[in-house]
């Protein structure tokens, strides 16, 4: 079939204007109106509204199988050519939508107008915005699945790896460097949680809702819904063409597993420095300095660091924008994509690299054990020896301990070398048993209450997140 030609020196008809507006837009209106450049992602998304939409305006008669079945290859052939780089688009016609519907027109005439019966562009466009940040979840599921199968190799390696650990950056118990990476792994657990809670409130088709007010025409929105996996059409037809709430949760959910990231990348930057020296990483993941030539710097987990605050700003930026706006559709939502398209995109580079480093880490067990040694870390296992051995009250047990760190920084020796006759000197009935126990890896071994940092407990947890997150598999896949 012929494409329909514009008159020589006229510019393409926009759709969106209809008859109602005779004159071309300003030059600065078609500026800020624009978003094919943004929203020409929504393509595969759209084709896939149109396809069921299409679909059940033929089963209910509503367009005839011919025209039905021209528009079905005509979006198809459209289809292909975005996905080879053939396809025209052009800012005339604003937006994905616009630039598909007319380009279907080029390929089959006519028939192609029938495609936007009993539908409008603002449950068009919510339709489509569900389905991409949909497929973005199960995208970014994946991608942390992938960084929790290396921080579960890194954790069942490591069970037994004595380091220090703090609260307020001080050193307080002992603990593994297994145990350590196992608490991201919860984290990360809880994010793909959220995801997966979003992802199910999202799941309403707002197909057939209009405009706003719903269509005169006998459509079957049950029909559109299965045929998109959704688990139902939105009940409401303001509801559906007018809230982003769903958006806005996504951005909650990828600030915070970017907020997790950002902790976990913080680590990695003070472990790398040479007070810590806990571990190494690599030149894939360090950088070197313009002027020091000795520098390793960790620019990667700095710049995951650093990335939390694009999440923060995405959910402020979209939260502003809905703030104030009346129901149904205002123009004001075609900003809504700017903020989660960044996010996602900035989030699977985040976790990629995250991914990448908790793979490339090596260990320095030594290092770590000193560190562990400092800071008097097994005095809670003294203060419980004084409560379990010899009946004293856990307050007073306290006590007692805090006395003998005291004498210990006195005499600058550790807890475990302070000689019996001074520990005796503040409390007579403490015995050469009480210095046994206060070895690193005594302290961890005793650790044996459940979530504990027990070396056996923690290879058990480490077995047991591969089977509850990865499902038992060695390691994640991507698909």
């Amino acid at each position: 079939m012929s494409r329909p030609r514009t008159p020589a020196g006229a510019k393409p008809r926009n759709a969106a204007r209809g008859g109602r507006l005779s004159g071309h837009p300003a030059e600065i209106m078609q500026r800020i109106n624009v978003s094919i450049d943004l929203d020409k992602r929504l393509y595969a998304q759209d084709i896939a509204g149109s396809l069921a939409h299409c679909a059940m305006l033929v089963a209910r008669r509503i367009i005839s199988p011919e025209d039905g079945e021209a528009i079905a290859r005509g979006l198809e052939k459209i289809r292909a050519e975005i996905e080879a780089g053939k396809f025209p688009f052009r800012v005339e016609h604003e937006d994905i939508h616009l630039n598909i519907e007319t380009r279907l027109g080029e390929l089959i005439g006519p028939a192609a107008g029938r495609l936007h019966t009993a539908r409008s562009r603002n449950d068009q466009v919510a339709a489509d915005f569900r389905l991409w940040v949909r497929d973005a979840i199960d995208h970014l599921d994946r991608q942390v699945t992938l960084l929790q199968a290396a921080l579960i190799d890194q954790a069942g390696a490591h069970a037994a790896t004595v380091m220090p650990g703090f609260t307020h950056l001080q050193t307080a118990q002992p603990v593994t460097f297994g145990h350590h990476l196992l608490a991201y792994v919860e984290m990360l657990g809880r994010d793909r949680s959220r995801l997966a809670d979003c992802r199910k409130r999202l799941n309403e088709c707002p197909l057939g809702a209009g405009a706003l007010a719903g269509t005169s025409f006998p459509i079957d929105r049950e029909k559109t819904a299965k045929a998109l996996a959704f688990d139902n059409p939105s009940a409401n037809s303001l509801d559906a063409v007018s809230e982003r709430d769903f958006a806005l949760e996504f951005l909650a959910c990828c600030a915070i597993c970017g907020m997790h990231l950002s902790r976990f990348a913080e680590e990695i930057v003070l472990w790398l420095s040479a007070p810590f020296g806990f571990i190494r990483l690599s030149d894939a993941y360090t950088t070197g300095s313009s002027m020091m030539p000795q520098k390793r710097n960790p620019d990667a987990a700095e710049l995951v660091r650093a990335k939390t605050g694009r999440f923060l700003g995405a959910f402020a930026s979209l939260l502003t924008v809905m703030k104030g706006l009346p129901l149904a559709y205002s123009k004001d939502m075609q900003e809504d994509k700017v903020p989660v398209f960044e996010a996602a995109d900035t989030l699977e580079l985040c976790l990629a690299a995250t991914t990448g480093m908790v793979g490339d880490i090596s260990v320095d067990k030594a290092a770590m054990r000193r560190a562990a040694e400092t800071g008097y870390s097994t005095a809670t296992d003294l203060a419980d020896w004084l409560t379990r051995n010899l009946g004293l009250p856990f307050r007073e047990a306290h006590h007692v301990t805090g006395a003998l760190v005291k004498r210990a920084e006195e005499l600058g020796t550790t807890l475990a070398d302070l000689p019996l006759k001074e520990m005796q000197r503040i409390e007579p009935r403490i015995t050469a048993a009480a210095r046994e126990i206060l070895t690193v890896e005594k302290s961890v071994a005793s650790r044996t209450s459940l979530g504990g940092t027990a070396p056996a407990l923690v290879a058990a947890a480490a077995k047991t997140a591969r089977a509850r997150f990865l499902g038992g598999k060695k390691e994640a896949k991507p698909k």
